[in-house]
């Protein structure tokens, strides 16, 4: 049996904006198992960071409005994320405590004011209810959990102090510092060369089994997607358009984005030269009738460009949005 731990239904997310009110996430649904890895992947502006900051209730204004349903650990001790105001007690207790994130870039996520210890000790503070010397021998902890040589001393050091693997490095223990059970890692390996990459990634991975974590991946790069993802979640202007386990996702992908995805990767031993995706994502207040994809889809039939395809189910764990499957 299954045991799920987050569950979003129909998340629609909308800006206010001077051309009106664009949708940047549209109607989306999915579960994140306990201890598995989701993985969210697509092309820049389609819609994965607003759909993590949504769950973190982190998009919020007047001039953004959130609709359908975030329930986490549903099957005990139900909370309804979207039920609470963003700066709510509730809301505070639930992120950094219960669900997590690691941000893309940790110069800008990290304040260059405060000691890493600080930053991670200011977490267990609040959410752990101890006292400070406790909080600093949790901030040690973490800090050699995540592979920081010396956290003694390091605790003591400021961001610049630290290279961008160590920054990531703290930037994961700050967010497992109060042991949650769900990460929110979006783009976790940004700008990091292959063996820091390859390193976090061994990391999270080791980290997971030890807390029993599930974890939400967001990233551009396939190759990590092959690597940590149980499944996937392929995203085209705001909408979930395939989703499968990920070894369907590579070897039998059925929307023809994802395998225009899949072609954009150079490959070791194949002689074909990597062919990109013609053309680029539509601005949200130019999105085309019908399917988002057909004016880029070199499959795209005539009912592609009029109607917007419905969801077909192709297997147990594979759907695909897409006409050419009917």
């Amino acid at each position: 049996m299954v045991n799920t731990l987050l569950k979003v239904r129909n998340l629609t997310v909308r800006f206010a904006t001077h051309k009106g009110n664009l949708k940047a996430v549209d109607d989306i649904s999915f579960d994140i198992y306990r201890g598995e890895t989701l993985g969210f992947v697509g092309e820049s502006g389609c819609g994965k960071s607003v759909t993590a900051l949504s769950i973190m209730q982190l998009v919020n204004g007047p001039r953004c409005k959130i609709d359908g349903k975030i329930v986490y650990q549903e099957q005990r001790n139900p909370l309804d994320i979207l039920s609470y105001a963003p700066n709510s007690s509730e809301m505070r207790s639930i992120r950094g405590n219960k669900i997590a994130m690691i941000f893309q870039e940790p110069m800008t996520s990290l304040n260059p004011v405060y000691t890493i210890g600080e930053q991670i000790m200011e977490a267990v503070i609040l959410h752990q209810r101890v006292e400070k010397s406790r909080a600093r021998k949790r901030a040690i902890k973490m800090l050699e959990m995540v592979g920081i040589s010396a956290p003694e001393k390091r605790i003591n050091e400021y961001p610049y102090q630290f290279s961008g693997g160590m920054r990531q490095r703290a930037m994961i223990g700050m967010a497992l510092s109060c042991h949650p059970g769900f990460l929110i890692a979006d783009e976790p390996t940004t700008a990091l060369d292959v063996t820091i990459e390859a390193q976090i990634l061994s990391l999270l991975q080791r980290l997971q089994k030890g807390l029993n974590m599930s974890i939400m991946l967001i990233t551009h790069d396939l190759g990590v997607i092959g690597e940590m993802a149980d499944r996937v979640n392929v995203m085209y202007t705001g909408q979930i358009i395939e989703t499968a386990i990920t070894d369907d996702i590579f070897y039998q992908a059925a929307h023809p984005y994802t395998k225009g995805l899949l072609n954009s990767i150079p490959r070791i031993g194949r002689k074909e030269r990597p062919s990109p995706i013609e053309g680029s994502v539509p601005g949200l207040d130019q999105l085309p009738s019908g399917c988002n994809f057909a004016p880029r889809c070199p499959e795209a039939l005539k009912v592609c460009r009029t109607e917007e395809p419905p969801i077909i189910q192709l297997s147990d764990d594979h759907f695909v949005k897409c006409w050419l499957h009917i």
